[in-house]
Formats: C-alpha cells, structure tokens, sequence
C-alpha cells in the first residue's frame, strides 16, 4: 500500500506530473478554486504560468505549444472558465492534440450545502455533473477528483490516456483537495501503445503487399510506376516525419502532404512536389497528384472537406493509411499503425524497386510529355526546380523594385492582393531573412493563401478540420514558447473577421515580448470565407467592377456591390490596438500597408534587428480589395455564363 506523506498534496502531486511530461508552460485564466494550485504551481518553480486574457486564447496556446512539443496544458475555473475552454478543448479533440484541461471546482463543503439546502455558490450549477458531462464529449478521459485518496490514481490515469490516445483529458478538482495530503508520485507517466503481435504482424503484411499490387496494378503509360506519397497529419501527430523522410529518400517516392501536414518534414527535399489541397491546390500540384501520378498513397491523411479542396471522395487507385487502418482501392486492414506500416513499406518498395528505385521529377516528366504531343506548354514548369522557383520569384522584391525605378507612381498605386502578400512573404521567408520563423495560419483565407509557402520542418501550424476562426492569434503564443521552436518569431495570418474574435490574445504577445508579426488580411469588413461559400457568385459578378475600382477604392473600400448583410463586420482601425496593448516596458507596433511599396519597406524593416518594429509584437493591417480572393479559391467562383452552363 502506498504510503500518504506530508510532504506530497494534490496540487504538488499534479504539478510534478506536468513538469514530468515537459511542460514549461500552463495556459490559462485564474479564478479562487484555482488559485490554490497556482501558488504551489509557482513554489516548485518547473512550470510559468502564462495568463492570458480569456480561456478559449489560454486553450489555443495550449493547443499549438502540445502540436509542437507533444503535449500540452491549459487550467480554468469552474462553469464560467471551463465551458469557455470547451471550444478549443473540441478542436484539440478532433485534430487529435493532446491537451490537459484542468478544472477548478467549487469545494466539497459548497457541493455539500446546495446537496442539503440548494445553495448554490458562485459559478456552481444544479446540475453538478454539468461541466464533467460536457468534457466528456470532447476527452478520451474525464476524471472528477473529489478525494485526495485517489487522486494520484486518477491524475495518474488520465494523463497516460492522453499520452496514448494523442487527444485531450479533463481534471475537475475540488477546490479544498488543493493542500490535501497524498501519495508521492511513483512510476512514470508513458504512453502506452497498443501491443503488436503476430496477428497485427499477418495484417501489415497483407496490407503492404496489397499497396504494392496497387503501385503495379497502376502504372504509367510507359508500363513504369508512378505513385505518388500524400503525407498527413498522423506523420505529425506520431512523431514519424524521419520515418516518412527515410521513405521517400530510400525509395526515391516523389510526395505531397496534406495543409494538416505541412512542413512536416523540410519542404526542400528533392521528392517534396507541394500541397495537395483537392481543387484549392496549386495548378501545378493539382496536375502533378491527379492527372500525372497514377495512383495516391495517403499516410496519415485524412480524409477532410479541406484537405480534399471541394473533392468528395477518394477513389480506386488511393490507398488511405490512418486511424488505425489502412484502404487500398475497396480493400480495408484494420489495426494496422501508422508507425510500423512507414519501414515495412519502405523495405518492401526498395526490395521491388531496388534503392532509390522510384526516384522521378513528375513535374519534368509531365512537361516532356506535353512538349511530346502538345508542344511546348507555356503554361508549365519545366521541372521541380522551375515550380518551386515560381513560388519564389513571383513575389521578389527585385521585380517590384525594377518597376518602382521605371514607374514609381504606378508601382506605389499597385494594391495589394492576397496571392501578391504571399507571394512576396514567401521570397521575404527563402531568400531575404536570416530569422528563424513559425507561420501560424487562421482558417479561411489566410490558410489558402499561406499552404504554398517554401518552409522548412515545424515551421508552420494550422487548424485544419476543426477550423475555429480566430485560432492562429491565441496559437501564436503556445508556438513562441515551446520549446522546440522558442527561437522562430511566430507570423500569423489572421482574416480580420477572425481577429475581431481573438484580438485581445495580442495582449500576451505585448506582455511576453515575443515579437510577433501579425497580418491582419482587411478585406473590407466583411467574413469573405463565408461569403464564399455561401454566394461564391458575388466575385464573379463582382470580378470586373473589382478591378476597375482597385486603384480609386476610398477608405470604404467597398466596390461595386456588397456582401450579403450578415457576413458584413463592423470596421476597426486593427493597427491601432497595438497602442492600447504596449506599456512602457512592453513596446508593440501597429501600422497599416496597402500597396507592394508598402509591404517592401515593411520587409526590409523585419531584417533591420536595431528597427523599433522588432522590439515586440507587430501588428500589420493589410487592406485588401473587398472583391479579392485567393487564386486557390477560383475554383469556388462561378464565372458569368450564359443560362443554363456551369462552370467545370
């Protein structure tokens, strides 16, 4: 029987646990059932507490730093606190991220009163299982702790469930349970995986030789094999990018990953061919994964309206690896992991194909083919180098500053657009800075614009199913002070509809210091994702009346026609927050850009490390055509046509 020592309480016992698993950092907003465990917290000195202005921005951090570091925290009040954390708690959930959610509760003696006479006290409910009941939708385990006798076996419980299951845990504690007595804590918190024996080992092998009968089963019109790897998530999730990296480096397999799994691994390896967003892709990489590759490999990718881009299925010649299992065309192998299916798909590929063995260029082997038939296509890469030249080039400030000496006027007259910030933000990131950066991109337009970005491994992170808009200004936090990249400044694309739900977030950028920039995309005022979505046709009808108002559009900005009421927002002057966060201490800079000129002079500002901007947060709005969206969008946007065509 464990022995209950003086020296060990519930609190001490959780916050040595956390400093067990990592954590450096716990996110959240306090409350007097917290405060107890927060003081203890502070005297074992393991962990910073980080108070940020509401819950659902602490979630967030808490969310990005586990994406990053393996596993995360976030502590909350009773009711008030914890049903604010429950959105980001959800969003964990459904990304399988794995966060700790710690719920201060009401005491014993309070549950006690309302049982007797239905007091009720501060933040408390009728229903005393209300906040344990609603966790429970969105954890793979809940634990309420009411005795300081079990405690360690349920925080014990708990926290290897989270580990496991790589998604989040609730803690509800008792507030008088705090500075009660308990055990000291014993073995360590592992994760434990599920066991691999002879019948999993009998199912991998189907399994494998089943993708390989895909590969020949579905090969190129010259009778080789064309296949093509879609990195997802899971890769993420499980740690495994050296393991995909020693995949297609010793089969030669040219990749794509998903917007879940971008910069997985570094994004200049020579089988890297983009992002495969469905239709939102890159034309190139849309080509290169549909047309030209003759069947898909998804490992760890799942199966999500974003990460299909407006497709609904997949198809025969795919083979989908995640969630425990993997298909190959109709064919399904339950309880097949991702983390022995990478190696014993490596060894058998390299024993069919021998080393290196599917090594190609589809990007120059598709040009060929066109020049072969068609011509010289004009509108093609040449080969993979040329792609990825394009996504560099096209946003050189060389470029910009050749037509600024030709035609200043005109030059300084340019609007910016989204596929231009982009463009030009992605040479600033491969060719300009020496800054190690993170790009933390919101929902919406922000994350279409930014999936093409040339980044290396870890250098961005995105919510990219659950997609709560306003995510990526709370999440900015969590990414700056994991450890794993405390040394990348932290760039955020946020849409301006989002930041108005999280704006307050930029106060623990200010406070930290963390010399964040963030890009606000204004377009005008209004929630251009969901006016996209719902009358994609208000850009098309729009599309010229756009153009012909960008260079006269006013402070209004409001083109030729507006968006449906409901999606319209009120205006803010977005780069004047930051003087309402900066202190004397604490400097933050907000300015407004709206031309290419602007954008220029912003950059090379970035690179000047004496330039007051870089002396904390920087908060940039970028104003935007009402009219303007990302190319990756066209898809969505239905041209004028006559009645009774669409477009394809």
């Amino acid at each position: 029987m464990t022995a209950i020592t003086p020296g060990c309480t519930v609190a001490r016992y959780l916050a040595l646990r956390l400093a067990e698993l990592g954590i450096t950092h716990l996110f959240g907003v306090p409350g007097n059932h917290l405060g107890p465990f927060l003081t203890t917290l502070r005297a074992e000195g393991d962990i910073e507490w980080v108070g940020t202005p509401t819950e659902g921005g602490a979630g967030q951090a808490a969310d990005a730093y586990a994406r990053i570091h393996g596993v995360g925290a976030a502590a909350v009040t009773y009711s008030v606190g914890a049903f604010n954390l429950l959105g980001a708690c959800g969003g964990a959930y459904v990304e399988q991220v794995p966060l700790i959610a710690v719920n201060a509760s009401p005491p014993y003696e309070q549950w006690q009163n309302y049982r007797a006479l239905g007091l009720l006290t501060s933040h408390m409910s009728p229903r005393p299982e209300s906040n344990l009941d609603v966790y429970r939708q969105v954890t793979v385990d809940a634990r309420l702790i009411s005795n300081p006798g079990l405690a360690p076996a349920q925080i014990d419980a708990a926290l290897t469930a989270c580990l496991s299951e790589r998604r989040p845990v609730y803690l509800e504690v008792m507030e008088d349970l705090w500075d009660e007595p308990c055990a000291e804590p014993g073995e360590p918190i592992v994760r434990r995986e599920r066991p691999f024996g002879a019948r999993n080992q009998l199912m991998l092998d189907h399994a494998v030789n089943a993708i390989l009968t895909l590969v020949e089963e579905h090969p190129g019109p010259d009778g080789t094999p064309r296949p093509i790897v879609w990195a997802g998530e899971e890769i993420d999730r499980f740690r495994l990018g050296g393991e995909l990296t020693d995949l297609v480096e010793a089969t030669g397999v040219p990749f794509c990953t998903t917007v879940g799994a971008k910069a997985v691994v570094d994004e200049d390896l020579p089988q890297f061919h983009g992002v495969y967003n469905g239709h939102a892709s890159h034309p190139d990489v849309h080509r290169i994964f549909k047309d030209w590759a003759t069947c898909r490999i998804g490992l760890g990718a799942w199966s999500t309206s974003k990460n299909l881009g407006g497709e609904q299925c997949v198809g025969g010649d795919w083979v989908m690896a995640a969630n425990g299992g993997v298909s190959v065309g109709t064919a399904y192998f339950p309880d097949v992991q991702l983390e022995q299916l990478l190696p014993a798909l490596q060894d058998t590929l390299v024993k069919r194909y021998g080393s290196g063995g599917l090594a190609a260029d589809y990007y120059a082997e598709a040009h060929a083919h066109a020049h072969a038939h068609h011509g010289a296509p004009v509108d093609r890469p040449a080969d993979l180098e040329q792609h990825r030249a394009s996504l560099r080039t096209s946003g050189s400030r060389s470029r910009h500053t050749e037509r600024h000496t030709e035609h200043h006027a005109e030059h300084h007259a340019e609007r910016l657009t989204y596929d231009g910030v982009f463009d030009r933000i992605n040479h600033f990131l491969g060719e300009e800075t020496r800054q190690d950066w993170t790009v933390v991109s919101d929902a919406a337009f922000s994350l279409i614009g930014s999936m093409n970005l040339s980044l290396p491994a870890g250098g961005f992170q995105s919510q990219v199913s659950w997609l709560s808009i306003g995510w990526s200004v709370g999440a900015a936090t969590g990414a700056a002070l994991a450890p794993e990249r405390a040394h990348a400044r932290p760039m955020v694309f946020v849409g301006d509809g989002a930041f108005q739900e999280t704006c307050q977030e930029l106060s623990t950028h200010t406070r930290l210091g963390l010399r964040s920039v963030v890009f606000v995309m204004d377009n005008g005022h209004f929630y251009g994702i969901e006016q996209m979505l719902v009358h994609p046709s208000y850009y098309a009808a729009a599309a010229d009346a756009a153009a012909d108002a960008a260079d006269a559009a006013d402070d209004d900005d409001r083109g030729s026609r507006d968006p449906d009421f409901y999606n319209v927002l009120h205006p803010w002057h977005y780069d004047r927050l930051a003087a309402v966060f900066a202190g004397k201490e604490t400097p933050a800079t907000g300015i407004t850009i709206s031309h290419t000129s602007d954008l220029d002079d912003l950059l090379t500002r970035l690179t000047d490390p004496t330039d007051p901007v870089n002396a904390g947060p920087l908060l940039v709005r970028v104003r935007l055509h009402r009219h303007d969206y990302p190319r990756a969008m066209a898809y969505k946007v239905t041209p004028p046509h006559p009645k009774g065509t669409e477009n394809g």
